[in-house]
């Protein structure tokens, strides 16, 4: 009994291993503390960056410009500029356009008002309100007439001229069927013709500003 307290006093841990692993990581604590205090502290400011395929722009001009006069309109690469003569040129048939379609609405919304039985409308009145568009309709084709047509889209302007003449020519021959003993076949026909007219003003505009996009990406 004496010879085995002693060889157990002599050796109180008979694994001494299972120390180097926790020496370890505390040693690997303390370098990463000291490490990383040693590294510079970061920059309080900060700079925007711009992302794959932009590229940041300040705009000191007005709404829609591009702080030097020109125009811009939007593109598949996600903006063209455009000569300034060729935007206001859209600008305009933009707006040609937007009162053409009101005098659509006003002359398909009197000669159905018209053609109601009992009629919802009478002929001095139905006659006054188609006299007002054929006169609209006419300054909108003269001023279609006299713009100032960018070489790039003279091919277009031309269907313009072309698709608001025909507005023009159908709502004077709605008034002559008006007018007439016609039982009402000319005036209708003119009327859906006007339609026509107006909606092929309407995608010449859309080609317009197509082909106008094209020009300028080229």
């Amino acid at each position: 009994m004496a010879n085995v307290s002693l060889v157990m006093a002599v050796n109180p841990d008979p694994k001494p291993g299972r120390w180097i692993l926790p020496l370890v990581v505390l040693g690997m604590i303390a370098f990463t503390y000291f490490f990383v205090r040693s590294l510079p502290e970061a920059s309080t400011e900060t700079s925007a960056v711009a992302g794959p395929g932009t590229t940041p722009t300040t705009n000191t001009g007005g709404t829609g410009g591009t702080g030097d006069g020109t125009s811009t309109t939007a593109g598949e690469d996600g903006g063209s500029t455009l000569d300034p003569e060729v935007q206001a040129y859209l600008d305009e048939i933009d707006a040609i356009n937007e009162e053409l379609q009101v005098q659509r609405t006003e002359l398909v919304t009197v000669n159905t008002a018209f053609n109601q039985d009992p009629r919802e409308i009478e002929f001095d009145a139905a006659e006054e309100r188609f006299e007002a568009v054929q006169t609209v309709t006419q300054d909108l084709a003269t001023r279609q007439q006299e713009l100032a047509t960018p070489e790039a889209l003279a091919s277009n302007h031309q269907s313009l001229v072309t698709a608001i003449g025909l507005a023009a020519e159908s709502v004077a021959s709605a008034l002559e069927g008006l007018r007439s003993t016609d039982t009402g076949q000319q005036r209708n026909s003119a009327v859906e013709a006007y339609t026509t007219a107006a909606a092929n003003y309407d995608t010449e505009v859309a080609n317009a500003r197509n082909a106008a996009g094209a020009a300028s990406d080229g």
